[in-house]
């Protein structure tokens, strides 16, 4: 490594598409350890040190530094790899980075990821203070709770504790410098590059809301929540969170995790990907890229038909369970309870009867829970719009 450039870490075949990592303030890329191993079976991961943190150069940046600086710290790595277009995922700062970047840098970015993150980190205030402490003390007093803001329950990593104490003092300073003067929310809507935000449920640094902030003013942005984990996720629930990335980089442009989010739904697909474990976390791969990303986006067919060929299979199979998945599904794909009905009813004849009455059975459980579901919600609104109507008439006008 010269002494321009980023310290960093390269993984995986040299010709496979390249997939950046960026980390947290007071880590170092150490923070990927159980992810970026599984990731570079598939992908070229490089991962890097913030100025001051892990092997990279205090002196990259200085006092005021932006996350636009640290930005084009990347890119010119980026470039001294021969690396055009890349997949980016980072954590809090790591994962601001990648916010500048989809936004002034949008071919460069081909997919981005952030973890743990925000388009705004609480004002510049707290973040201006905190630098001119760490210059004139040091770390030593923030190194003493970084495990309680980092880690949720009783989980530890104590090699990054160990980078926290170890990064330099005054690196650590400008990376503040840059966290103070970020914010992006005026211009997520630029981004263009298929995005995903991955929360960690028990963080107190960037709780949930600061994702859910991001994921709905970034076009077709996904939003997954990581329940046990705080503000390092990576560290904390690695194998979820590579079930996530590999969902979203499975195909160049994310298809196949759009195409499954579209049919079966957020909640039940944040749901899948939340319980995954390294031993599961390939056949989720394998769903997202070829279930999903392949045959469920071949246009041939509309998913009208894709939903009635599957509810088919189903029925022939047995599958009650993953019946009642696409009964949903089947709804959301435009098919009519009536239209469901006809599907069973064909399978009566070339599935056999018993498997089409466990079908019925199934169906109208589902359709019915559909129904006293939107019934509720129809009520719901119902009570909201005539709440409101009530308050206009007793209002004073203004």
């Amino acid at each position: 490594m010269t002494e321009s450039l980023l310290n960093h870490r390269v993984e995986g075949p040299a010709s496979a598409p390249p997939l950046l990592l960026g980390p947290s303030l007071g880590t170092s890329y150490a923070l990927w350890d159980e992810v970026a191993p599984e990731l570079s079976v598939t992908h070229r991961v490089v991962r890097w040190d913030l100025p001051g943190h892990g092997g990279s150069p205090a002196a990259l940046v200085g006092p005021g530094a932006t996350v636009a600086d640290l930005a084009e710290l990347v890119l010119a790595l980026a470039d001294s790899l021969g690396i055009e277009r890349f997949g980016y995922a980072g954590v809090s700062l790591g994962g601001a980075v990648g916010l500048h970047l989809a936004v002034h840098h949008p071919k460069r970015v081909a997919s981005l990821t952030a973890i743990c993150s925000s388009a705004h980190f609480g004002g510049e205030r707290p973040w201006r203070e905190r630098a001119e402490r760490v210059r004139r003390e040091g770390l030593g007093w923030l190194v003493e709770s970084a495990g309680a803001r980092w880690f949720a329950g009783d989980f530890t990593v104590p090699g990054l504790l160990r980078d926290h104490a170890e990064a330099d003092p005054a690196g650590y300073a400008a990376c503040c410098d840059a966290l103070a003067a970020f914010d992006l929310r005026a211009r997520l809507s630029a981004i263009r590059a298929p995005t995903l935000l991955i929360a960690g449920r028990e963080d107190p640094a960037t709780p949930p809301a600061h994702l859910r902030e991001i994921a709905d003013a970034v076009p077709g942005a996904a939003l997954l929540e990581i329940p046990g984990a705080s503000h390092l996720a990576p560290a904390q629930r690695p194998e979820a969170v590579v079930a996530a990335l590999r969902g979203l980089l499975g195909r160049p442009d994310g298809r196949g995790m759009e195409v499954r989010r579209a049919v079966l739904g957020d909640p039940y697909v944040d749901r899948a990907l939340s319980r995954q474990t390294p031993f599961t976390a390939r056949f989720q791969d394998f769903i997202s890229r070829y279930a999903w990303g392949e045959i469920w986006a071949d246009p041939t067919l509309t998913r009208r038909e894709r939903s009635m060929i599957t509810l088919t299979a189903l029925v022939a199979h047995g599958h009650d369970a993953e019946l009642a998945l696409h009964v949903r599904a089947a709804l959301r794909n435009g098919l009519t309870p009536e239209e469901i009905g006809a599907v069973l009813l064909q399978t009566a004849v070339y599935c056999g009867v018993p498997a089409a009455n466990s079908a019925f059975a199934t169906a109208q459980r589902v359709l019915a829970e559909e129904e006293r579901e939107g019934r509720e919600e129809r009520e719901g609104r119902e009570e909201r719009e005539e709440r409101e109507e009530r308050e206009g008439r007793d209002g004073d006008g203004g």
